[in-house]
């Protein structure tokens, strides 16, 4: 009967080195979200010349969180950018670092 008896000690070996059933072991952490204004500010700040005149502000619509970001007149064509590159560039690093959400993350450059 010593058999039986050694599968149960390895099976409570194999608990404890997998956590143990506590919540510390087998999970990861969860990371921080972003705050994506402060990044998209980030940006814009710098990219353009006036930095003092950047905005950045959240809009919680039902199926997306919608970014608006407003620079000064003189500096639009910097944050949009030749064909648009800068801006597309912009909404990419937005959405990759964007939390995962059933919710949308738009950004949208105000004229």
């Amino acid at each position: 009967m010593a058999g039986p008896e050694n599968d149960a000690d390895d099976h409570d070996d194999r608990d404890d080195r997998n956590g143990g059933g506590d919540d510390r072991g087998g999970n990861r952490p969860q990371a921080v979200s972003p705050d994506v204004a402060e990044l998209i500010r980030y940006m814009a700040v710098n990219l353009v010349d006036k930095p003092d005149e950047v905005r950045v502000e959240l809009v919680e619509e039902r199926q997306a969180n919608v970014y608006e970001l407003e620079v000064a007149e003189v500096d639009l064509g910097k944050v949009i950018g030749r064909g648009g590159k800068t801006a597309r560039a912009l909404r990419t690093v937005v959405q990759a670092c964007a939390p995962r959400s059933r919710k949308r993350t738009l950004v949208e450059i105000l004229e």
